[in-house]
């Protein structure tokens, strides 16, 4: 892997290996760009086959960080983290401890977060050893688990998808099919549940798939067949890249908006394929910003409310994206990489404007200084 070439191209700013051989760790931290302000992105912690896909997978979700939290409106640069093995094997205290420790190490450039496989105890003990943690439970004055502000953002975002694709302003009798049924996947089917869609599900695990069908009445599916159900929306709510050659052609449904990232395998090719087949796409790191959105608000003290109202936002950024995707007749995942890099440019301007202006001043007073 042409590891600085990739670099270049994607943009990054710093990326990060870490490793002990006393706790076992392995993880890479991928800070994307702080001209917003500090990277903010969870860490997750998967069983990668190889080195190489660990970091081809950081620095995407690093990359998607930035346009997230850029088109979103929060002050935050877009960074992300993976720790790489089972995480029913290799989990400690001691782990997450020295993850913290590398963490800390850059000065609050990088602020952490959970993501897939990592638990709001897991960041606590993250928590330790810095303060770059978000995502920490309530009774550390934080906001516990983000999946349900992550699950209603998603909501919010079907809601407008399905207003704009369908012209439907309620979500009565709409079907959507989700794969994936974790904690994002199960809080969005009972949202949608109690807003009256009718709601297929399927996922890896069975026994998550028997919990939604009990607990919100969800209709079961089998994994590899659902996305090629006749419904109205398809929601991918699990691992990223499930979106490319071979699934593309087979989904039935007018609308892809779920809760999984990277979910096209290839952002031009694929982004093209679903626009040339008139199925509507809600670009995943804006309709998935509520979990982002939800730890923002502990850097300036938690309110649930407040967090659940911004991320009811997404419906009205994502109205937003359509229309500007429509008018310049581009990918609606073009169209929000364009609004996110209109705001992170204008930023740049003005703070090399000011640095510019700061400069000029300190010349001139050197100057005064030397008569």
């Amino acid at each position: 892997m042409a590891i600085f070439e990739d670099l270049t191209t994607m943009g990054h700013e710093q990326v990060v290996f870490c490793h002990d051989k006393t706790t076992g760790l392995k993880a890479i931290i991928a800070i994307h760009d702080t001209t917003l302000g500090p990277a903010l992105g969870g860490c997750r912690m998967w069983d990668y086959k190889s080195d190489e896909e660990a970091l081809r997978d950081v620095l995407r979700l690093s990359r998607g960080m930035t346009y997230k939290n850029a088109v979103s409106g929060l002050n935050l640069g877009g960074g992300k983290s993976v720790i790489i093995g089972d995480p029913k094997k290799i989990k400690s205290e001691a782990l997450f401890r020295t993850f913290g420790r590398f963490v800390d190490s850059l000065g609050g450039r990088y602020i952490t977060a959970e993501d897939v496989n990592i638990r709001v105890s897991d960041i606590e003990q993250v928590g330790l050893e810095t303060a770059y943690v978000s995502g920490v439970s309530s009774r550390a004055g934080g906001s516990g688990d983000p999946s349900p502000v992550t699950a209603w953002g998603v909501f919010q975002g079907i809601k407008a998808s399905v207003k704009y694709k369908l012209n439907k302003d309620s979500l009565k009798g709409v079907s959507v099919a989700i794969q994936g049924a974790g904690a994002v996947g199960s809080h969005l089917i009972e949202y949608l549940v109690n807003e009256g869609a009718k709601v297929h599900v399927a996922d890896i695990d069975p026994e998550k798939v028997k919990a939604n069908v009990k607990l919100y009445g969800a209709e079961a599916a089998q994994l590899h067949e659902i996305h090629k159900l006749n419904v109205d929306v398809f929601a991918p709510c699990a691992l990223g890249g499930f979106l490319n050659d071979q699934t593309i052609p087979e989904i039935k449904a007018p609308i892809v908006a779920g809760a999984a990232n990277n979910q096209l395998l290839d952002e031009g090719i694929h982004g093209a394929m679903l626009k040339e087949r008139g199925i509507l796409y809600a670009p995943d790191y804006v309709i998935n910003a509520g979990g982002v959105i939800n730890v923002y608000q502990e850097l300036s003290g938690y309110d649930a409310e407040v967090a659940k109202k911004k991320a009811s936002g997404i419906y009205d950024t994502l109205l937003a994206v359509y229309k500007q995707a429509d008018e310049q007749q581009i990918t609606t995942n073009a169209a929000s990489n364009v609004i996110a890099e209109q705001r992170i440019q204008s930023v740049k301007a003005m703070k090399d404007l000011r640095n510019t202006m700061n400069n000029q001043n300190w010349v001139q007073g050197n100057r005064g200084r030397g008569r």
